[in-house]
């Protein structure tokens, strides 16, 4: 698209609307049923309609449900959001993975139950406080310095809170002789598990403790009934050890008025 400076089309700023939990969220949109995105589209799109703006931003939509087809927008741009269609059984799992994978996780495990007594479980309305404290203090110790967007915050110890009396709360903690050494947050709703932050003790590194508890919560979501196992936005590589497809996420554009004319939001 042709570049024209924006004081040559306003004499404000663009009134610009996008999905609540922009930046941080992972997948974004209209909350509805599956397979219910077209008439999900019409309702936003008539939403859309009634307001003011002259820019909409749809971030990270679900990348095979066609959104900008539906809200007849441009896709502006594509993000890996990895996925794990899950068998009903563990075993099944292991025998669609490959031969190294299995050797992996088994030796992997064995070197760490050497070192001691070895638990998975999950928090807990008794222990939901302390296991945040754990995971948090396992985020700060994996990433260091580095600053990320997740941290020990009010909002992330009220929606635990709110998820857990709910049941939708999957936090889960690898413990060796009691000491928390690594530990997975996520979130299962309905038959769809979804992961959404992690921690581990670098003392710990040699053993891979994150990809023992990785492998782990997809036992755990298998065992429970779950049918889908969502890593989030983002490529890294580990998840492309468990995934099985990606979908990805799409973020859409519409402009209008003068901004659309020109090709601004193109």
């Amino acid at each position: 698209a042709r570049m024209v400076p924006v004081d040559q089309v306003f004499n404000r700023f663009p009134r610009v609307v996008r999905f609540l939990g922009h930046g941080p969220g992972d997948e974004l949109g209209p909350v509805h049923t599956r397979a219910e995105h077209a008439a999900a589209a019409h309702v936003l799109r008539s939403a859309l309609d009634a307001l003011d703006w002259d820019v909409f931003l749809g971030e990270q939509l679900p990348g095979d449900e066609g959104w900008h087809g539906l809200l007849g927008g441009r896709e502006w741009r594509r993000e890996a959001s990895p996925s794990l269609g899950l068998p009903a059984t563990w075993d099944e799992y292991l025998a669609a993975r490959s031969s190294n994978f299995r050797e992996q996780l088994r030796r992997r495990d064995a070197a760490l139950r050497r070192e001691g007594e070895v638990v998975s479980r999950l928090a807990d309305a008794t222990t939901l406080d302390r296991d945040l404290d754990a995971l948090f203090s396992l985020h700060r110790a994996r990433w260091g310095a580095t600053r990320t967007d997740f941290d020990d915050t009010p909002f992330h110890r009220e929606v635990a809170r709110e998820a857990l009396g709910r049941g939708w709360l999957r936090l889960r903690l690898l413990e060796l002789d009691g000491r928390p050494i690594a530990a997975w947050h996520g979130f299962q709703v309905g038959a769809v598990c979804s992961y959404y932050q992690a921690g581990r003790d670098p003392a710990f590194e040699r053993h891979s403790v994150g990809f023992v508890l990785m492998a782990s919560s997809i036992h755990a979501a298998i065992a429970e009934g779950a049918t889908e196992y969502r890593f989030g936005r983002g490529d890294e590589a580990f998840k492309s050890r468990f995934a099985t497809h990606d979908p990805g996420l799409e973020t859409v554009t519409l402009a209008r008025g003068a901004i659309g004319v020109s090709g601004l939001a193109a």
